[in-house]
């Protein structure tokens, strides 16, 4: 008598994704930021969240307490937000999109220069101090830093969905993403906006550095996490916040699924290409993605 499908398993797998989605969200939401007030894909994130990880831990390897750590690092990837908003962003306003992206691209390359002249090129293990065990809930096993990391990278959408709707810098940014010539003509100043977006993208950074750390170890590769961003933000759409939280959430379980269902079948390493080949299709059929814009064109 063939075995009936094992639900319980297919559940253990999708909250998996889930959670990992979570964190591709964190990602992404960083990308959209900046993409949204100043049309810059800002390949640059990549970096500041492997320098993020690669200073806490540094820090910590030498003996300050963990809060401290974090504090100084938290100040230090906001200065980079700064440093960068008024360095290289704000001399090429007005610059092509590809000419923004290529000097995206070379500063990544810096700060991982920076980075490894600073704090050497070793590999280090970054513990938050969770242990990655299972835990059961109603038969479905879970990683309890599968739901620390998603929990937190949740806060943080949270605060930040909070932020730009109710306060009055986040309501002066959604302005600028809307409509720039208007936020113009109202006297928002867009340098002020920029920098605070930029800063904010450093502080994600911080967050999303040290979840990634904890789980693949601090090392140069930490930084291609960002292209797992890609893939979330084809789907859900370059200039759309809860794009990049639904983004998330459906390539981080598409990912699990294609893993543990088609992988035996087609070969290992499946997940190393699947989102990419999903977001490929996608885009054939909804370029803007779910929730972007259409760009309207008239004659």
């Amino acid at each position: 008598m063939a075995q009936g499908f094992d639900f319980a398993f297919l559940a253990e797998v999708l909250i998996g994704g889930l959670l990992s989605g979570v964190m591709y969200s964190l990602v992404a939401i960083g990308f959209v930021l900046i993409y949204k007030t100043s049309g810059v894909l800002n390949f640059a994130q990549g970096a500041q969240l492997l320098f993020a990880a690669l200073t806490f831990v540094s820090l910590v390897e030498r003996g300050l307490p963990f809060v401290l750590a974090l504090g100084i690092t938290f100040a230090l990837m906001v200065a980079l937000g700064l440093a960068i908003e008024r360095t290289v962003l704000r001399p090429l306003v007005n610059q092509p999109p590809i000419t923004l992206f290529m000097a995206t691209l070379g500063l990544s390359y810096v700060i991982e220069g920076v980075a490894q002249l600073v704090w050497g090129t070793q590999v280090h293990s970054l513990e938050l101090g969770v242990a990655d065990e299972p835990i059961e809930f109603a038969g479905v096993l879970v990683s309890t830093f599968d739901l620390f990391a998603a929990g937190v990278a949740a806060l943080m959408v949270i605060a930040l969905s909070a932020f730009f709707r109710y306060t009055r810098v986040g309501l002066a940014f959604r302005a600028v993403a809307d409509d720039t010539f208007a936020a113009l003509a109202v006297g928002l100043r867009l340098p002020v906006i920029w920098a605070t977006v930029w800063s904010a993208a450093g502080v994600i950074a911080l967050v999303a550095g040290l979840l990634w750390g904890a789980r693949l170890g601090v090392q140069f590769s930490l930084s291609l996490v960002v292209l797992k961003a890609l893939p979330v933000l084809v789907l859900g759409g370059f200039d759309s916040i809860l794009g990049a939280i639904v983004g998330g959430l459906l390539i981080g379980a598409l990912e699990k699924l294609a893993e543990v269902y088609l992988g035996p079948y087609v070969g290992g390493g499946i997940e190393s290409w699947f989102a990419y080949a999903a977001a490929l299709l996608f885009l054939l059929v909804r370029p803007g993605g779910l929730f972007g814009q259409r760009l309207v064109e008239r004659a």
